[in-house]
């Protein structure tokens, strides 16, 4: 007779776009799910799915099994932890899935090992709608202990696993997250000019779509990019311009780090923050658009 692991009780701290996400389909998976937001407001509604919201990250941590991190940077995870100690117990699983950069990784690593926590680094690939849908892509790294325990957790809230590392103190999850990042990042930026400099030129830009569809130049990226900004899609944001612009300068840094210079990143990362300056910074990021214009 195999033993089954009990369902574990999660905490989800940070309930933005992809977090709340998460909590919902926590829930209804059938999990026990306890949620905190900075903002209290924007974690209600969660209440309506069966989601306990609470008013501090150490009352939303009391008996969770699994702790989900999913906030804007490292330091605000971090912060959150802190906050969160009084009610954390050692052995609890903590699955970090904000994107936190590698020098926001190393603190969140060695406040874990002061608190006896079982890190996991846990970045997810997806935005808003397959986030909504289950749909996420898991990287993982974390030792073997933590697998069981975090199965139903990532079931639940993705359709894929990638388990990259055994360890989470070499943030090798983090790691291959920011080059995927650097990737789409890129294909954000190349959408959003081209569709800019078809504008200067009177070039319509359904044709350049046209021009290269089903060839080796196109891709569904493109596509859905274009399509937010053709169709006036940009809010709700899938990813906002100025979470965008924190990612680019963690790339930058880390490729600094590494003796790796990432000029288009640096550039990307001036991009977003000139059309936040402009007002789309609440907007997706495919508003890299307006930077190519003045105000």
């Amino acid at each position: 007779m195999t033993d089954t692991v009990p369902a574990p009780t999660v905490s989800v701290l940070g309930t933005g776009i992809m977090g709340a996400a998460m909590a919902r389909n926590l829930a209804r998976a059938g999990l026990s799910v306890r949620a905190w937001n900075r903002t209290r407001a924007k974690a209600e509604p969660l209440a309506a799915h069966g989601i306990t919201v609470c008013d501090t990250p150490a009352e939303a941590v009391r008996g969770a099994d699994v702790v989900i991190t999913m906030l804007y940077d490292g330091p605000a995870a971090l912060d959150t932890m802190r906050a969160a100690a009084p009610g954390l117990r050692p052995g609890t699983v903590w699955a970090q899935s904000t994107t936190a950069g590698l020098d926001g990784f190393a603190g969140l690593a060695a406040h874990a090992r002061e608190q006896g926590l079982v890190l996991v680094d846990c970045p997810v690939l997806g935005t808003r709608q397959p986030a909504e849908e289950g749909e996420l892509t898991v990287l993982a790294a974390g030792p073997d202990e933590a697998r069981p325990v975090l199965a139903p957790v990532l079931d639940a809230i993705g359709s894929r696993t990638v388990w990259v590392a055994d360890d989470a103190a070499g943030a090798a999850a983090t790691r291959l997250k920011l080059v995927i990042n650097s990737w789409v990042l890129t294909v954000t930026h190349g959408t959003a000019e081209a569709l800019a400099l078809a504008g200067g030129l009177g070039v319509d830009a359904r044709l350049f779509l046209d021009a290269v569809a089903g060839g080796p130049l196109d891709m569904g990226y493109l596509r859905a990019k274009a399509g937010l900004l053709l169709d006036g899609g940009l809010t709700p944001p899938s990813f906002a311009t100025t979470t965008a612009e924190k990612d680019a300068r963690l790339i930058v840094e880390a490729g600094r780090a590494a003796g790796v210079r990432l000029d288009v990143a640096a550039a990307g990362a001036e991009r977003f923050r000139r059309a936040a300056e402009q007002g789309h910074g609440d907007e997706d990021m495919a508003a890299s658009y307006y930077a190519s214009f003045e105000k």
